[in-house]
């Protein structure tokens, strides 16, 4: 398979990794941190194209990929490249203080995936590594080609849904995003085990395909490939700091995942402490088990932004021009002690001027 996808290989590859030059070109504009920069401009796209690699080496072992439809086995080829310019775009976006609302580019984005998934499901030939491969469709040619069918219209109206959602009230976007994800993948698996009732009434037997050397390997490079996600995700998920440092003239605050800010006392007009601030909801940035940062939205402050650790429930509100400013640092108490050391430098810079 791969020998004869050469050029596919190359360009999707080369797509993957684009981010990486616009990273490159945009590098002395992007957080201080060299840890944080190398992540950001390298990790991600390296690692979707070992994913995008692994992917093909998986397929490519399935000897009934031969005679694959190359337009259906074009989804592998093409699905990983669109999510690298995605997923980096707004990463870009997040880092460089962009603002930009997830509630309707994710949809949007995701729905557009779903159409192209939607038209090529129904292409796709019977095989163990590209498709909805459930025991009833891997067991039955004939419950194959019709879940397919039947799951190519599903996804392609749930793609649908996504892309008009964007018209929704906010607050009903993420609620009908789950309803159509569920849709996705509840059911086409509904539909083929009616078609497994059905041939089991009518004495239609499903005999398991014998496994040989190649699936066995493919199970283990599928085990290994999400053994690393789940990694990465855990270290992203219990990993990250956030710095202040209170100097003569100003704020610095330098963000693990995030963009670092500065600033002047004097652009300070209000710091208030407060212990019953609800955070609302993130319209762009990153949470984690561990931080709350990005561009929030609540009925009190309206839009602001928020650099915090979720362990701390109190936090400072700075009102800085038009903008609102809430920082939390790890705990109740080192919270409490970066406000008290902010009021005496604001009172300072005050006296000064």
């Amino acid at each position: 398979m791969l020998k004869n996808n050469k050029m596919k290989l190359l360009i999707s590859s080369i797509i993957i990794l684009l981010p990486m030059l616009a990273g490159l070109l945009l590098w002395n504009r992007l957080p201080d941190s060299f840890g944080q920069k190398g992540l950001t401009v390298f990790g991600l796209p390296l690692t979707l194209l070992a994913g995008h690699w692994g992917c093909l080496f998986v397929t490519s072992l399935d000897k009934k990929q031969r005679s694959q439809n190359p337009k259906a086995l074009s989804m592998i080829f093409w699905i990983i490249p669109f999510i690298s310019l995605y997923a980096n775009g707004i990463t870009y976006c997040a880092v460089l203080g962009r603002k930009f609302d997830p509630l309707i580019i994710s949809p949007l984005m995701t729905g557009i995936l779903f159409l192209f998934i939607g038209n090529y499901l129904p292409k796709t030939k019977q095989n163990r590594t590209l498709g909805i491969r459930i025991p009833w469709t891997l067991n039955n040619e004939e419950n194959w080609t019709r879940t397919h069918r039947f799951g190519g219209k599903v996804w392609f109206v749930c793609g649908l849904i996504l892309v008009l959602s964007v018209f929704l009230p906010g607050s009903l976007i993420m609620p009908a995003t789950l309803c159509v994800f569920c849709a996705a993948v509840l059911l086409p698996i509904a539909y083929s085990y009616g078609i497994y009732r059905q041939h089991r009434r009518e004495g239609i037997s499903y005999v398991p395909a014998p496994k040989g050397k190649n699936h066995r390997m493919a199970a283990g490079i599928s085990i290994a490939v999400i053994a690393l996600i789940l990694l990465g995700t855990a270290v992203l998920m219990f990993t990250g700091d956030i710095e202040y440092t209170c100097t003569d003239d100003g704020l610095t605050i330098k963000a693990d995942y995030w963009s670092d800010l500065t600033f002047n006392y004097a652009q300070i007009t209000s710091a208030e402490y407060r212990t019953d601030l609800s955070a609302g909801a993130r319209t762009n940035g990153f949470g984690s088990a561990r931080l709350l940062m990005g561009t929030f939205n609540n009925g009190e402050l309206g839009t602001y932004t928020r650099y915090s650790y979720t362990a701390s429930h109190d936090c400072i509100v700075l009102k800085i021009g038009t903008e609102t400013l809430v920082l939390g640092a790890k705990d109740n108490a080192a919270t409490k002690a970066l406000y008290e050391t902010l009021t005496e430098k604001i009172e300072a810079q005050n006296l000064q001027s």
